[in-house]
């Protein structure tokens, strides 16, 4: 369904019964996302928010929770754009499959921006103060906004086609910002605005920023779309939308002209302030850093302005919908920019972008035993395309060992690559590299190291599906227990420094060496809670892979440098044990969390909801 507002969505919804309104009062400090994070987790409907404290604006959140709803919302314009994708990532599509191709067609009309004279959100002007100021964890450094469309303009070139459209993080309140004037600009280096603000830095001048909120819903979409570079997010808004992009300009800003909310302002070139800390999707705090921030020149609304926003945290969160939303429409795309790849998975439960896992082929010298070769030409180019680019442990194995197999079922990917890898020869390390700005594995912010392993050709063990009673650890390990075949995990000494921890690892390392190593357990990975780490595959990957820095945190028995390679005898041992400078994992308030709970019983707003 074409949606031109998104009071046009959630009336929609309504209608399907899949929103409900909460008329009671609600605090936006930590109850919103409080009852947000609860009715998720219910699988519960959007929530509109109609009296929230301090602020005359209704809010509504909720609204991508589950993702047969966000079929709802972009249906039938989803298959339309999709078509429109996949011609572009196989032209000859135009000619083999026409009547597939052609609902393409319309949505690349509907891509063009277009210009409007006096749109309704400028019709009515308010404060930054007057929003409602979400905060969703009680450790964040004040309010945010939640689902910002951050635009920009390239100052070298102000075409509408040249402009960023991204998700970018928006604090609205705490910290040093001057109340109502000032608000907080978060973004990673390789984002778009980035390379905007480096081009106003360099030639000293303000760059303008505009921060749409709420509008059609594909338009929040757009703002978090990897798009190949030079395609505008706001094409994409347009065609996912069924409706171009409508545009106004305000005093050298541009407004979207279906938005809710339009907030301008500028970036003075050279000066920072403290922003965050902010409870992010990784599940951890990520902390307080110096970040450009933004001057507010207006705040312009529309008369029935609604503000949308989300809560994210651990995975699987409302974001991971938009993930697997965004793999269903640009999978060909992947698949076209780097050829060869033939399946890509951005694992959600270890945080998207820490853990990456690739199919692709080897056909380097296909009269040879099949080794890894080609492979470690697509692992590079995989790491240089946009935010694949931020995987930290990036694993990729042979399609032509297994062509059926399922990159999305992650325990049957790590069996087979444990069944195939060669640690003296499969392992690729780089190391005093950029990093994931969320990423705290390692003592300083965007730096750190990533690891290749890639794998190909024939089995070379059985895995074993339970811990060999007769294996003897150090005094320091206990509790070993395996949480997939071959995978272990043993409960380690309290992490103090890393000298100290190589000693208590290498102690580990020469027990499981002096016992002939244990190949049928390629991979021990050392924790501090084994009932946590042990208790599903999705704790044991979001410990492993966001726990560890792996130029720091991996070992493995008989370990040696040959010609500058690194490599070992099975097992691999991964530290991923809790360092002193690791952000801290989120919290809730268990006060906040026992009167939304109070909600859900008979009488409450949230009774059969939660």
């Amino acid at each position: 369904m074409k949606f031109q507002s998104l009071g046009h969505c959630l009336s929609f919804l309504e209608k399907e019964k899949d929103l409900i309104r909460i008329t009671d009062p609600v605090d936006p400090y930590l109850e919103m996302a409080e009852i947000t994070r609860q009715v998720f987790e219910a699988k519960g409907p959007a929530i509109l928010f109609s009296n929230v404290r301090n602020c005359s604006f209704p809010a509504v959140s909720n609204l991508f929770g589950t993702y047969e709803r966000m079929l709802k919302v972009f249906e039938p314009e989803l298959q339309s754009v999709k078509a429109l994708v996949d011609l572009r990532s196989d032209p000859g599509l135009f000619f083999k499959a026409p009547k597939k191709i052609l609902p393409g067609l319309s949505s690349l009309l509907h891509s063009i921006p277009l210009k409007r004279l006096n749109p309704k959100v400028i019709e009515n002007q308010c404060n930054i103060t007057d929003l409602p100021m979400i905060q969703c964890r009680p450790g964040d450094g004040g309010a945010f906004i939640l689902l910002p469309q951050v635009f920009s303009m390239d100052p070298e070139d102000e075409s509408i086609l040249r402009s960023n459209l991204g998700m970018y993080r928006i604090q609205i309140s705490g910290n040093d910002y001057l109340p109502g004037s000032e608000i907080g600009l978060h973004y990673q280096l390789h984002r778009g605005i980035g390379e905007h603000h480096k081009k106003a830095l360099e030639s000293r001048q303000a760059l303008r920023v505009s921060i749409f909120v709420g509008g059609p819903p594909a338009h929040t979409l757009a703002a978090v779309m990897p798009l190949p570079e030079g395609v505008p997010e706001i094409a994409f808004a347009g065609a996912l939308a069924g409706r171009n992009f409508r545009y106004a300009v305000q005093n050298r800003h541009i407004l979207s002209a279906d938005a809710d909310f339009c907030i301008t302002g500028i970036i003075i070139p050279g000066r920072t302030k403290k922003e965050g800390p902010f409870g992010d999707h990784l599940g951890y705090y990520s902390l307080e850093h110096d970040y450009p921030y933004i001057k507010v020149t207006a705040v312009y609304h529309k008369k029935d302005a609604i503000f949308p926003f989300t809560v994210v945290g651990r995975p699987p969160q409302e974001d991971s919908n938009f993930g697997k939303l965004i793999h269903e429409i640009a999978g060909s795309a992947i698949k076209a920019d780097i050829p060869g790849v033939t399946a890509v998975n951005a694992v959600d439960d270890a945080g998207v972008h820490p853990l990456l896992l690739v199919k692709a082929h080897e056909r380097y010298l296909p009269y040879e035993k099949r080794r890894p070769r080609e492979l470690l030409t697509h692992a590079c180019r995989v790491l240089g395309t946009g935010q694949l680019s931020l995987a930290k442990y990036l694993l990729i194995c042979a399609h032509e060992d297994h062509p059926s197999l399922d990159v999305k079922d992650t325990k049957a990917f790590f069996t087979h690559m444990l069944e195939r890898i060669d640690f003296l020869s499969d392992l690729h390390f780089f190391t005093e590299t950029t990093m994931d700005t969320l990423d705290y594995s390692t003592q300083n912010i965007n730096q750190g190291s990533k690891l290749i392993m890639a794998v190909a050709g024939e089995k070379r063990r059985s895995l074993s599906l339970s811990f060999p009673p007769d294996v003897f650890l150090p005094d320091e390990f206990s509790g070993p227990k395996l949480v997939a075949p071959g995978m272990a995990v043993v409960k380690g000494p309290v992490f103090k420094t890393y000298a100290k921890g190589k000693i208590e690892i290498n102690r580990l390392k020469n027990y499981l060496q002096e016992q002939g190593g244990l190949s049928s357990i390629p991979l021990f990975v050392v924790v501090d809670d084994i009932d946590f780490a042990g208790a599903s595959f999705s704790n044991f990957l979001w410990v492993t892979f966001l726990r560890s820095n792996p130029s720091h945190d991996i070992y493995g028995v008989d370990e040696k440098i040959r010609f500058k390679h690194w490599g070992c005898r099975e097992p691999l041992i991964i530290d991923a044990r809790i360092k002193p400078f690791h952000a801290k994992i989120l919290e809730r308030d268990p006060t906040v969390e026992a009167r939304v709970r109070e909600m859900g019983k008979q009488g409450g707003p949230l009774f059969g909801i939660i």
